[in-house]
């Protein structure tokens, strides 16, 4: 994913060095984005330094903007005044934070009321920012980058809902193709007369209109928006889901229709208190559903992911220069995590070469997640011993890192584990471990240890101290030392270098190489 196929020292990286240090990725850092949706309002500050940015501040005012916009044709008198008053504070956190001019996009709801301009003029001058407003069109091309922001070359359709529009739009090679939009969005579905008969055959009609000609050959359908993810909540909650990190989530089409099923048949009470959503958000669930429902039965999508970004990461990814762009959002984000809390930073970079001979056959989407392991594997040193591997196993598990299925988050969990515990059994996180197969999870097992061993080197550069050589038909693994690293290899260091060769079942050899 991050295009390097050569793991030689000296080509560590296609770019050969972190962008998160140079001036093109320091200007993005603390970049506030407002988005003023129909349902809610909300600010997010990033911490742009590095590819898969972290979220500085995150702050949401579920205002309603757009509720009864479809029979008035104006803003909600009450949602002004809350969104008014949610921007003023934001206005002011923004000038606290640093984070210089905001950027504000108005959707939906204010490119569709009467009201809308005036309300635009009243917010500027009573807050000093300027919205954008937005057409669906660019709604949609937003959206869509927000999702290349967490998975470069995505392929598929990309469906984001709001309060009062949904839009598609197509990815193909990494780019945003075609995008359309529609009065799809829950709050002003509320307004379709015809009872349940109506609002069905409305949705059915849009729909048609919407998805014709759209292309999903690629067959992933990409879901963005606030009632997507609580509907995917719902599914995780039904299936009994171990890890409940929204993005990168994945549903087929059968799992998702058994649980549109299941919403129709419980109560909103009981949905919402079986997963804490905010009765303003659940209360759209219904309606979001029958759209949803009838959305995969005309396209029918191999897959269904739910991204946890969209409109307010797209802005971010627009301001990203093309190299950055071009970075593995993993890769970076664990770069930027070491160079800020390792003990020794630079370390992982030789950690990888030392370990890599363990995993000749693996593959660019393998060898990306053992980059990330080593770049993280010395980030918890602050944390009591006792716990450092719990503390490994949520960051990897529960972190905001893009460009991670949810089985690649329990592998780094489990070899970030291994990197401080020997064993794993009798964890707390062994509902979790379900995610992996055997093979993945003796490879993670392998690569925690082989971490583990490697640190013992941490002196100096472990590469140029030893070299693991791993002969996988004679079921051996060979340790070649440095004269110079004699005294490194003592009763500690052996002990985990037989743990590491009985994870990988072979027998071992040690020899030291004299000038």
């Amino acid at each position: 994913m991050d295009g390097s196929g050569d793991d030689r020292p000296d080509a560590w990286e296609p770019f050969g060095r972190p962008l998160f240090g140079g001036p093109e990725s320091r200007a993005l850092s603390r970049v506030g984005v407002v988005d003023i949706g129909s349902n809610s309002v909300r600010m997010v500050v990033f911490d742009g330094a590095a590819r898969s940015p972290a979220y500085f501040f995150n702050e949401k005012v579920m205002c309603a903007l757009g509720e009864g916009l479809g029979q008035t044709g104006r803003l909600s008198p009450e949602g002004r005044r809350r969104a008014l008053s949610a921007l003023k504070r934001f206005a002011m956190l923004g000038e606290t934070m640093g984070t210089g001019p905001l950027t504000v996009v108005a959707t939906a709801a204010m490119r569709d009321a009467e009201d809308g301009p005036d309300f635009r003029r009243q917010i500027e001058r009573e807050t000093g920012l300027r919205p954008w407003v937005i057409d669906g069109a660019e709604e949609a091309r937003l959206s869509a980058q927000g999702v290349l922001l967490g998975w470069p070359g995505a392929e598929g359709l990309v469906c984001d809902i709001g309060g009062s529009s949904m839009e598609l739009a197509e990815l193909s090679g990494g780019r945003v193709g075609m995008r359309r939009t529609s009065p799809l969005g829950p709050l002003k579905l509320k307004d379709i007369k015809g009872g349940k008969k109506g609002l069905t055959q409305f949705i059915a009609d849009e729909i048609e209109t919407l998805a014709h000609g759209m292309d999903l050959s690629r067959g992933r359908l990409f879901l963005v928006g606030g009632s997507w993810r609580a509907i995917a909540r719902l599914d995780m909650e039904r299936r009994g889901y171990p890890l409940t990190v929204l993005h990168e989530y994945r549903m087929t089409r059968k799992s998702l229709a058994a649980t549109l099923d299941w919403i129709e048949t419980v109560g909103i009470d009981a949905l919402r208190t079986r997963t804490g959503t905010s009765i303003d958000r659940i209360s759209l669930v219904p309606i979001a559903s029958l759209v949803l429902r009838r959305l995969v039965a005309r396209l029918k999508p191999r897959e269904i992911a739910v991204s946890g970004y969209g409109i307010r990461e797209g802005l971010l990814y627009e301001q990203m220069p093309a190299e950055l762009r071009a970075r593995d959002p993993l890769v970076e984000a664990c770069r930027f995590v070491e160079a800020n809390a390792a003990r020794f930073p630079g370390f992982g970079k030789r950690l990888y070469n030392f370990v890599l001979p363990l995993f000749g056959a693996a593959g660019p989407e393998k060898r990306r997640l053992i980059k990330a392991a080593c770049h993280l594997h010395d980030t918890a040193w602050r944390a009591h011993p006792d716990y450092r591997h719990e503390v490994c196993f949520d960051t990897a598990t529960q972190a905001n890192l893009g460009g991670l299925e949810h089985w690649e988050r329990v592998f780094l969990g489990v070899s970030l584990l291994h990197r401080y515990k020997n064993s794993r059994a009798g964890s707390r996180f062994e509902p979790l471990f379900a995610l992996l197969d055997p093979v993945q999870m003796q490879q993670a097992e392998v690569l925690g240890k082989a971490m583990r061993f490697g640190a013992m080197f941490s002196s100096d550069a472990p590469d140029t101290l030893a070299e693991l050589r791993h002969f996988p038909k004679k079921k051996r693994l060979e340790l070649v030392l440095d004269a110079r690293a004699e005294p490194l290899f003592g009763e500690v260091a052996e002990a985990r270098f037989a743990s590491l060769a009985k994870a990988l079942g072979v027998e071992t050899g040690v020899r030291v190489r004299r000038s």
